[in-house]
């Protein structure tokens, strides 16, 4: 039988040490892991008022935009898709991942924004983070997502300013670890969703 033994590196030998995972992407994970833990928080605690209400929603207060919501939920899901695409070809095809990652940010771009106008339609019949418990954990929960769809869209701006620079070029790495925090900005919206305007 013949066994194949990887030769010893010396300790002070100057061959070249690989990252298996590269800091920004490391990073991005450990920021996820707690936001993940911050919206799991929330979770539980809506569900806990909710839980010991007599009534939800109370009586009074103005219904969600269900359908509306829905529909921009696509967009949502259609920026992930759009990103996915963009990380897919680059940088072998540069100018289609440039087109793509712009696609990505004005679709996200919508979301926030037609979810801004719903909050100020609501707002202007009467739900308001005072009007009611339910009013308060409405904006809180849906607001600390849209912070974070906020902080995605920063990131992805700052990779196609990469993107477009000379002096400080965009690299797969930096790509892949917004690419990472909007797939986990994608993916709770569908619970939260659920959650709070289906259910």
């Amino acid at each position: 039988m013949i066994l194949l033994v990887a030769p010893e590196i010396p300790a002070n030998s100057n061959a070249e040490r690989r990252q298996l995972v590269s800091s920004s992407i490391f990073a991005t994970v450990i920021l996820i892991m707690t936001e993940v833990m911050f919206f799991a928080a929330l979770i539980s605690a809506y569900m806990i008022i909710r839980s010991g209400a007599e009534e939800w929603p109370p009586w009074g207060q103005p219904r969600l935009p269900v359908f509306a919501t829905a529909l921009n939920s696509l967009t949502l899901l259609a920026s992930a898709f759009c990103l996915h695409r963009s990380v897919k070809v680059f940088p072998s095809q540069a100018s289609q991942s440039k087109q793509l990652l712009v696609l990505t940010i004005a679709l996200g771009t919508v979301f926030v924004s037609v979810q801004g106008y719903e909050w100020i339609q609501l707002i202007s019949f009467g739900l308001t983070i005072t009007s009611s418990t339910y009013g308060g954990v409405f904006y809180l929960i849906i607001g600390a997502h849209g912070l974070h769809v906020i902080g995605g869209l920063l990131a992805l701006l700052v990779c196609l300013r990469r993107l477009n620079s000379t002096s400080q070029q965009l690299t797969i790495d930096n790509l892949r670890a917004a690419q990472i925090f909007w797939y986990f900005v994608v993916g709770v919206w569908p619970v939260l969703y659920t959650l709070v305007y289906l259910l």
